[in-house]
Parts: structure tokens; C-alpha cells; sequence
């Protein structure tokens, strides 16, 4: 081997080293913050080898945030360990938070709210219109009731935030002490989760001898955007990193995420810096709204149950899907060996959107 080529051998492997040291540094600073083990991390990292051959492009993975534990797993059990916890560090024994009919997000607070022994609320905005009655009682809705949580609507387009502090502030006239999670999680304290998550997939690829190009995922109130992108920083990390917008057009999606990476980075109290290039969402699946089915999302969603046996849910999870399918198909991953996609759970949606499939009946 010509004598360049041992320095550059010299070089991957004392970067990956190097890499492998602020992944510890990195760990250490997460440790000086309340933190409530809630999920069964780490979570699976496996091949998509089947999809990867029908798609005809770098090799695919996913990484199994389906699997983290709480009321069937999701990503914002990532999120809730720290939140939770926080919760439990100011005195809190009631959790509110919003989000939209179907949203994982409740459903996994419920679960959280429940294990510690808390109350939980849980408002629900109508963002879609529809009054299917699987679609407002089942899927998430029908399991936020089975964990404890009280559950109320607001209609389309309401202040939510207003909404959840005047609820609060009724509580705390009651004698209760509730604590005010954002939709999604998403805040500074919640994206912590996805800074470790960063930390916990670069470790986990080394130990498997595999090295990402690539990193997808859906993205849509940006807590796990912005601390993938915080997280991935601290480690000077060279994956490309892709959300595939669910909800906002794209100059307001990449500010929403560039904003919470910035006080993500803030809050870690490192002097870490954001570098606003590195923020990248495509927003060309939404479709014709949140929560809206679109032909590409179910197209996906049925061809990853049929060629891997995975599930993935109709609002979120599965428009990230189409959007990966799709920018396979148009090469923006050539050149590339490995492109993660970063499963963020939600199944229990299906449920309420069932009829949007158009899955043949019984068989004789």
C-alpha cells in the first residue's frame, strides 16, 4: 500500500477515534441532567435489505425507535425521560400537553404520566375535520383514556399554548402542581433525547464496523431534528442529516429546527455553535396538511409491511417513508453506501386511519 494511502488509513481511523472521545464527553455533560430511564435503549439498529434491493439504491437501515418500550415505543420517549424528569425535579404531580388527534407524542405521555404515579391532560386540536369515529375514539386516543389521562378537544387552529396555561393555572387554584409539556416535546430539555440519541447510534455503528452517510428522518415539531443536529455537532460528526418535513413548509420548518438547536446547544452549557447549513428539511410530502393521508405515504407504509414486516404510522413515520422511497428513486443519495432511516414509532395510528388503505376484506 503506496505511502499516502497508509496516512489516509492513519487518518479515518484517528478521527473515528477522535469522534469516539467527544461521544464520551458528550455523555458526561448529558449525566448532569434530571433523567427519569423510561425507554429500552439502546434501541435495534438493523438492515432493510429487502427495500434496499427493490429501490436499487445504498444500502438502507433503520433504527428501531419503534422499540423504545413506552405504551408500544416512539421517539418521544427519548424526549420524556428528560422532561419527565424535570417534572419530577420541580415538585410537579400533573402533566399536561397538546397535540393533534392522533398524536404519538400524547399517547406516550400518558404512558410516562402513569408509570411515575402522575395526572395527566391531555388536549387534543382538531386539525383535520374528520369525525370517523376510529379516528377521534381509537389508535392513540383510545390508549391515551386507557392510561389514566383526562382528554379534550379544541378546535383547528386554536392557541395552544394558551390553552395548556390556562389549564395550569385552573390546576394550580385546585392545589395541583402541573407541569407544561409542548407538543411533541418539544423544547430544549426534550431534545436532549435526540443529542443522546446521536451520541448512542454513532457508538452503536462503530461497534458494528459500519460507517453512516446518511441519516432520515420525519420531522415535524423539530425536537428530535434539532437534537440529531445538536447531537451530531458536539460529535463532529460528518453524517448527512435529512428530515422529511410532515407539517410546515421548509424555510419554516428549517428555522423552527434551527432555532431549538440553538437552545439546545445553549442549554448543554458547552459553547457549542450551530451551523445553520447543517438544518436541512425537505417539506415536499406534506401533502394536503398534517395528519392528511397522502398516495405516496400508504404507498410506503404498505410496501415496508410487505418487503420487511415493519409498521409505521400514517401522520408522521410514514410520510418520513415516502420521502426516503422517493429521494432514493431520484439519486439524491448516490454516492452514498448507507443511509439510516430513523424509525420514530407510531403504529397505534393506523388504527384510526383505517379505512384510507383500501385493504381488500376476508378471502373465502
Amino acid at each position: 500500500m503506496p505511502a499516502a494511502d497508509h496516512a489516509s488509513l492513519d487518518r479515518s481511523e484517528l478521527d473515528d477515534q477522535h469522534r469516539l472521545t467527544l461521544c464520551k464527553e458528550l455523555a458526561i455533560t448529558l449525566a448532569t441532567f434530571p433523567r427519569l430511564r423510561l425507554g429500552h435503549l439502546p434501541t435495534p439498529l438493523e438492515p432493510m435489505d429487502r427495500l434496499s434491493e427493490k429501490l436499487g439504491g445504498p444500502r438502507l437501515w433503520v433504527k428501531r425507535d419503534d422499540y423504545t418500550g413506552l405504551s408500544s415505543g416512539g421517539n418521544k420517549t427519548r424526549k420524556l425521560e428528560y422532561l419527565v424528569a424535570d417534572a419530577q425535579t420541580k415538585g410537579a404531580d400533573t402533566i399536561i400537553t397538546q397535540g393533534a388527534t392522533q398524536s404519538n407524542h400524547a399517547r406516550q405521555t400518558a404512558a410516562a404520566a402513569a408509570k411515575v404515579g402522575m395526572s395527566c391532560h391531555i388536549l387534543l386540536e382538531d386539525r383535520t375535520g374528520s369525525n370517523d369515529p376510529d379516528y377521534i375514539l381509537n389508535g392513540n386516543v383510545l390508549l391515551d383514556r386507557l392510561h389514566g389521562a383526562s382528554v379534550s378537544k379544541r378546535p383547528g387552529g386554536a392557541d395552544m399554548n394558551a390553552e395548556m396555561a390556562a389549564l395550569a393555572d385552573t390546576l394550580r387554584e385546585a392545589g395541583q402542581a402541573p407541569y407544561v409539556i409542548p407538543g411533541g416535546g418539544s423544547n430544549e430539555i426534550g431534545a436532549l433525547g435526540y443529542v443522546n440519541c446521536a451520541r448512542e447510534l454513532t457508538e452503536q455503528a462503530d461497534d458494528m464496523g459500519l460507517k453512516i452517510d446518511a441519516l432520515v428522518h420525519a420531522t415535524g415539531s423539530s425536537g428530535t431534528q434539532a437534537g440529531l443536529v445538536t447531537g451530531l455537532a458536539a460529535i463532529e460528526s460528518d453524517i448527512h442529516l435529512l428530515g422529511i418535513g410532515v407539517r410546515a413548509p421548509q424555510d419554516k420548518q428549517e428555522q423552527m429546527v434551527f432555532d431549538l438547536a440553538q437552545r439546545t446547544a445553549g442549554h448543554l452549557g458547552t459553547g457549542l455553535r450551530i451551523d445553520r447549513a447543517q438544518v436541512r428539511a425537505n417539506c415536499d410530502y406534506v401533502g394536503p396538511g398534517y395528519g392528511l393521508p397522502t398516495e405516496g405515504m400508504k404507498t410506503g407504509v404498505k410496501l415496508l409491511a410487505r418487503t420487511e414486516g415493519l409498521l409505521f404510522d400514517p401522520v408522521y413515520s410514514g410520510k418520513g417513508l415516502d420521502g426516503l422511497i422517493d429521494q432514493v428513486r431520484k439519486g439524491y443519495f448516490d454516492g452514498m453506501e448507507n443511509v439510516v432511516f430513523l424509525h420514530t414509532g407510531g403504529s397505534a395510528a393506523l388504527f384510526g386511519y383505517a379505512d384510507c388503505f383500501d385493504l381488500p376484506g376476508y378471502t373465502d
